[in-house]
């Protein structure tokens, strides 16, 4: 997040998270309960019942000697911890407004650190009350996040009925950096996908610990955007995370074909990018990297994302759901209409001749769904195709083979409605993140001019989410009514002004580029 030009790149699967808002809740401590490493105590929110325990350890801090090791147990305490306050978020760059994502959709400034391994509670039910669960993974481009984030606010969500619970992860070099040390010392033959293994450490830390706040161990959903999408993508393809989850909503990728901005490597190539790291940073053991400074190691200029380390991911997620080895869960998936982070263009004549090249005897069938006539129409066919790429296509591929495995119901969603913005911000449309603070009903948190319509949209997308985590099904009383995907008559729900069941748009597009998409 240095220069605009890279971030437009290097923010391909970002949720970008924000600057956390001053909101003001009662400071009164409120329920003390017991979990595992001791006593807690949290906040009640001024405006409902809802209690909100923040910044709660659910593991040991990755410091020190354990940086780049799986998550430990997290450390008791003696007395009641107040859980007032968001833990740190994950070591990263600072944080920098950039294009339509302002201070809501940042983590705040400080604190960050490598102590980080916290989550979140809200929660209006009392022990025992076996209300469904359900978990949010934020998005980052797998190198920034947190859950200290104005939009990301569990307390509407909660006051419908669900447990909310959002959770850090570790990213970039301290999340997903493999090295052939780190693999030889983990007993499990395996490094790099310490981001994945946290939120693991967290969902089971949620099967031992959630009946203490009202929570259903048994029914919980697991939820993210982007990046937090292909990690819930990761969780459903992971035999180490079976059993801790039952249903999954991913909102805007998955790893199930090749990314443009963000691939999958092997293991392997994943250890010597590491090598790469020590070399740079001078190191020649593991006691020396685990010494160096963490804002030097963000200076090296690596990319980090989840790896198939044979452990986590034992194959690439597309061979695990190719060979029916995935998590069986119910599924809710889907997109919005502009997310596209393109910032140059071909013009038309550049890009026609592309298409040839690329596609050969099929270009014209590719320049039908993506046409170039005039310069102006190419650049919007390449935000079209940018938005394919990234990010429908991954989950439309998703969600047509799950429909034809049979073993668990999956519901598209297609965003279209364009934010309210002032004209700074309107070019952006429905973009990358739009649909976050609809979701979890936070407009409120969110500065942007709106409509009476968002705020029934809001409810009702929110609705849609509570009863899909309650169920597994979205649908509920008062609802348009949205059927199962299936590949014969590719039923969606279109969200713009309301929601309507409609054929998912740019279906034949995304057919056809399904076809030659590895």
């Amino acid at each position: 997040m240095r220069k605009l030009s890279a971030i437009a790149i290097y923010a391909a699967f970002i949720s970008i998270p924000a600057l956390l808002y001053s909101f003001k809740t009662t400071s009164k401590i409120f329920d003390t309960i017991k979990i595992e490493p001791g006593l807690i105590s949290g906040i009640k929110s001024d405006s409902s019942d809802v209690i909100a325990y923040k910044g709660i350890p659910y593991a040991a801090p990755p410091v020190g000697n354990l940086r780049w090791k799986a998550p430990q147990p997290a450390i008791p305490w003696q007395g009641v911890k107040q859980c007032d306050n968001f833990g740190p978020s994950p070591m990263q760059a600072k944080p920098v407004s950039f294009m339509v994502y302002t201070r809501e959709f940042l983590i705040p400034e400080q604190p960050i650190s490598e102590d980080c391994l916290y989550l979140n509670v809200w929660t209006k039910a009392k022990h025992g009350a076996k209300k469904p669960v359900f978990v949010w993974i934020y998005g980052g481009g797998f190198g920034s996040g947190g859950t200290a984030v104005p939009i990301y606010d569990g307390e509407a969500m909660a006051q419908k009925g669900v447990i909310f619970v959002s959770v850090n992860y570790r990213v970039g070099v301290f999340g997903f950096m493999a090295h052939p040390e780190l693999t030889k010392e983990s007993g499990n033959n395996a490094s790099g996908n310490y981001g994945l293994l946290d939120q693991i450490a967290a969902l089971q830390w949620i099967k031992r610990n959630i009946t203490a706040f009202g929570g259903d161990p048994d029914n919980v959903t697991i939820a993210g955007q982007s990046a937090g999408s292909i990690s819930v993508n990761c969780l459903v393809a992971s035999p180490v995370a079976k059993g801790l989850f039952n249903k999954a909503i991913a909102e805007s990728g998955s790893f199930l074909i090749d990314l443009p901005s963000i691939k999958a490597n092997d293991l392997k190539i994943a250890e010597q990018q590491g090598i790469k790291v020590a070399n740079a940073v001078h190191a020649t053991t593991l006691d020396d990297l685990r010494r160096v400074p963490a804002e030097d190691l963000m200076k090296v200029p690596e990319r980090y994302s989840p790896i198939v380390d044979g452990y986590v991911l034992s194959e690439t997620v597309a061979q695990i759901f190719a060979e029916g080895k995935q998590n069986n869960v119910s599924l809710l998936t889907g997109w919005n209409a502009d997310e596209s982070f393109i910032s140059s263009f071909q013009n038309k004549d550049a890009f026609t001749q592309q298409a040839k090249e690329q596609y050969g005897a099929d270009a014209d069938e590719f320049l039908k769904y993506y046409p170039a006539n005039t310069d102006e129409e190419a650049a919007r066919s390449q935000v079209k195709l940018s938005r394919d790429m990234t990010f429908a296509l991954s989950g439309f591929k998703w969600a047509s083979l799950q429909s034809s495995q049979g073993k668990a119901p999956v519901y598209v969603y297609y965003f279209a409605r364009k934010l309210p913005a002032t004209a700074e911000y309107a070019k952006y449309g429905a973009f990358h993140t739009g649909e976050v603070a609809y979701v979890m009903n936070n407009l409120k948190f969110l500065d942007r001019p709106w409509k009476l319509v968002d705020n029934q949209l809001a409810r009702l997308m929110s609705s849609y989410w509570v009863n899909f985590a309650t169920n597994g099904n979205p649908n509920g009383k008062g609802l348009p009514v949205w059927p199962q995907f299936n590949t014969q008559s590719y039923q969606a729900m279109v969200f713009d002004s309301g929601a309507a069941n409609l054929e998912l748009p740019d279906k034949d597009e995304l057919v056809f580029m399904l076809k030659k998409a590895k």
